[in-house]
């Protein structure tokens, strides 16, 4: 599984980092043809299911995800979600964490291991880097106020 590691600053605090990185419905408008498709009843908590849905004209592909981990930040404590990705063609996780940093702001580390079914292994480098690209776009969108 390609995995892929974004770490990203911000001067935002770690709450509002939080708050702007795991608004799901976001999500979809950063990325490229991909709607986000929420499947819970709000607010998110462990057992939150939603569907990243990329593709265009009835050729579409489903990133369904299910929230396994969810400790926002509090205080000086860094917060942590953990997505495990159950979809038919793109499986894995993914983690966003947020660190408070002492001198203001806040440290985004996003982490993903993912397989898309059907995908050569051999291509596993090239998911990788189209996936640093597309994440830390991604990161830093979602982070704008």
């Amino acid at each position: 599984m390609p995995a892929i590691r974004i770490v990203h600053r911000t001067s935002a605090p770690a709450p509002e980092a939080w708050s702007r990185l795991t608004d799901w419905q976001r999500h979809g408008a950063q990325v490229p043809l991909t709607r986000t498709i929420i499947e819970t009843e709000p607010p998110t908590r462990v057992g939150t299911v939603f569907t990243a849905r990329t593709g265009v004209a009835g050729i579409t592909f489903d990133d369904r995800m299910e929230v396994t981990v969810w400790r926002p930040p509090a205080g000086a404590s860094a917060g942590l979600a953990r997505l495990e990705k159950r979809g038919r063609a793109v499986t894995g996780w993914a983690e966003i964490e947020i660190r408070p940093l002492s001198v203001g702001g806040s440290e985004v580390h996003w982490r993903e291991e993912l397989h898309l079914r059907g995908f050569p292994r051999l291509l596993d480098p090239l998911v990788a880097a189209a996936g640093r690209l597309l994440f830390g776009r991604a990161v830093v969108r979602l982070l704008r106020p």
